[in-house]
């Protein structure tokens, strides 16, 4: 790395992150186009599979397999697409860690590195969607049946119907906003935790605690490069997508109702296409910025400049708690006395010379 270690801004991390992306730009782009490719394909197949049905080009009974062929996939697809998304999130984190620091990677080796420890990979992120996501719905949907039950005890108690829709109305709104509050909260404390996984090569769950622990301070410059990201997403599928859409309607014969269904499609397409390049695109600028926030964060907490200074320069720390070893036994060794020395007896004893006695007059 040619820049020194030090603390920086959100300013500085967005325009860090733009020079390592232009630096190994098909790089990233490579390692980010796997996942969203996979979720391109099977997102086709599905489609294409509902529309052949939907048609009635396939006779009935083909129609009730392609059914049950759709749900098996449907089952298949969700592990397939969990077990991509990690390691390409791992693999772009080994990436931008090691370009960071001054080396270099390949599309290869990223993966090779995140295929080693794919499992860990797999049960951090699932416990991530476990957290951001799958809790607060799972909690939203039983205040849902609570909310309902307590309105239909109201409801035969002889409270009015007007009463109880408001209640249930407003309860389900202010417990849907908290459990997005929560969402977006969980998410920027778990922020870090692919970052310390892949470079810390810890545990899942010991990197989300070190994620807990990193985020602290940081969660409102996480929050802002989200919303950035995001509308820099919006914007950039708008801007795929209105102009085929429009070049689209203007082919002759295409605002036929014969050709109706089929400008249809053509639209759905150009979105789905839309959204694999917004993803292969904007994929690799949240993992390398959350990568610079981990180290940004590791220098204000921790001191890492100074540890990798220390590193650089070949000075390796003292261990914190030295390695005590047994004492090893030295074996007696009888000398020969040497010829011109008288010899001297094993167990002699020697006594010390008196002192002569001061004479008087003497000082002591």
């Amino acid at each position: 790395m040619n820049e020194p270690l030090r603390p920086s801004s959100l300013g500085e991390i967005l325009d860090r992150t733009a020079h390592l992306y232009r630096s190994r730009f098909l790089v990233f782009l490579g390692i980010s186009a796997i996942p969203t490719g996979v979720v391109l394909a099977m997102a086709c197949v599905f489609f294409l599979i509902e529309e052949w049905i939907r048609t009635g080009a396939a006779a009935k009974d083909v129609q009730a397999l392609a059914f049950v062929f759709l749900g098996g996939l449907a089952i298949l697809a969700l592990p397939v697409l969990l077990a991509v998304t990690a390691l390409a999130a791992a693999a772009i984190g080994h990436g931008v860690s090691v370009v960071h620091l001054g080396g270099a990677t390949t599309i290869r080796d990223a993966y090779k590195s995140a295929w080693r420890l794919g499992w860990r990979y797999n049960w951090l992120y699932l416990m991530q969607a476990l957290f951001i996501w799958v809790a607060p719905i799972v909690a939203w949907i039983v205040l849902l049946l609570i909310f309902g039950a307590i309105a239909a005890l109201s409801h035969k108690a002889g409270m009015g119907n007007l009463a109880n829709g408001a209640f249930v109305g407003l309860t389900s709104i202010l417990s849907f906003a908290a459990f997005v509050g929560y969402g977006i909260w969980m998410l920027l404390r778990l922020s870090l935790a692919f970052p310390a996984c892949v470079v810390e090569q810890m545990k899942a769950w010991a990197a989300v605690k070190r994620s807990f622990a990193l985020s602290q301070g940081t969660k409102g410059r996480i929050f802002l490069l989200f919303l950035l990201v995001a509308a820099l997403g919006w914007l950039l599928s708008m801007a795929v997508t209105l102009p085929l859409t429009i070049l689209l309607y203007l082919i002759p014969g295409m605002n036929n109702p014969q050709h109706e269904h089929g400008a249809g499609v053509a639209v759905l397409l150009i979105l789905y296409a839309a959204a694999f390049a917004a993803q292969s695109l904007l994929k690799p600028v949240y993992s390398i910025a959350l990568m610079l926030f981990y180290y940004d964060q590791r220098i204000r907490l921790e001191g890492f400049d100074i540890e990798w200074m220390m590193q650089q320069a070949g000075m390796v720390p003292e261990p914190l708690v030295p390695t005590v070893r047994a004492p090893v036994p030295v074996p007696e060794v009888e000398l020969e006395p040497a010829p011109w020395l008288p010899v001297i007896p094993r167990n002699a004893q020697f006594n010390e010379p008196e002192a002569p006695a001061l004479q008087p007059g003497e000082n002591e």
